[in-house]
């Protein structure tokens, strides 16, 4: 699932109530998560100490860019944009696990808890082709919840834009800690073993009483140097999504894309 560091996401918050650079959540993070850039200015810029590798222009209004940083060896970071700005940043480790999310308006925090249960394992879906996973989270809100669900490789291999992904198969459910059903899901996904990165793929979501489809695959990947690198204004499906209703925040992150 598009769960592991494209995070769950909650809030929205336009980029023209920061000034640029700000960072978001320096009090929180001790590090700059992302720079916002005010309209008319060049785009996306990776906060201090980072670098922007990769720009996602995506089905369903999502543009999303992806950094690394020093500080943090082996993490990935990945900011989203619809078409009023910033909404959600996440940041994944090597394993592709779900470090920590930041949503806004208002601002909170959402971390994996330690000592997970069954951790998930980008090395083991690639190596066994399916990995299954059981993990914590934690808001600095005070709320809680747990997530379990598993990736399954189903060897067809797609090339969108020139590059080479390979399709995974994914189903997860979160629940509160009374065991309340949050959120289900389930479809397509697709990684990139050479970036270890999930992208979204067709998919849908249980909203209590039907399972409605969804769709946030990849059109664009657009490296530095390359038109559109950096753009934070997203292009494909924008109109209409305009009548639909609004897609359940989870499936745009429990995982990050993942």
């Amino acid at each position: 699932m598009d769960r592991k560091g494209h995070g769950i996401m909650w809030g929205k918050m336009k980029l023209g109530q920061m000034a640029a650079p700000v960072a978001l959540h320096g009090l929180l993070t001790g590090m700059a998560v992302m720079a916002a850039v005010p309209a008319g200015a060049v785009g996306f810029q990776a906060p201090e100490g980072c670098e922007a590798f990769l720009t996602v222009q995506a089905r369903a209004c999502r543009v999303s860019n992806h950094y690394r940083c020093s500080a943090q060896p082996g993490d990935q970071w990945r900011a989203d944009f619809d078409q009023e700005g910033v909404f959600f940043v996440s940041r994944i480790n090597d394993e592709a696990e779900w470090v920590e999310s930041f949503e806004f308006n208002p601002n909170v925090r959402q971390t994996m808890d330690a000592g997970a249960e069954d951790p998930a394992s980008f090395s083991a879906l690639v190596a066994t082709g399916r990995d299954d996973f059981s993990f914590g989270l934690s808001r600095d809100d005070g709320q809680s919840s747990h997530v379990t669900g598993h990736d399954i490789l189903t060897g067809r291999t797609v090339t969108i834009d020139g590059m080479v992904l390979n399709q995974t198969e994914f189903a997860f459910t979160e629940t509160a800690p009374d065991g309340t059903v949050l959120r289900q899901s389930r479809g397509k996904e697709y990684i990139s073993k050479e970036l270890r990165l999930f992208f979204a793929g067709p998919s849908e979501f249980w909203d209590g009483e039907n399972w409605l489809p969804m769709d946030g695959s990849p059109v664009q990947f657009i490296k530095p140097g390359e038109p559109g690198f950096g753009a934070t204004q997203p292009i494909f499906d924008c109109g209409s999504l305009m009548s639909e209703a609004p897609l359940d925040p989870m499936l745009q992150q429990v995982r990050h894309e993942r």
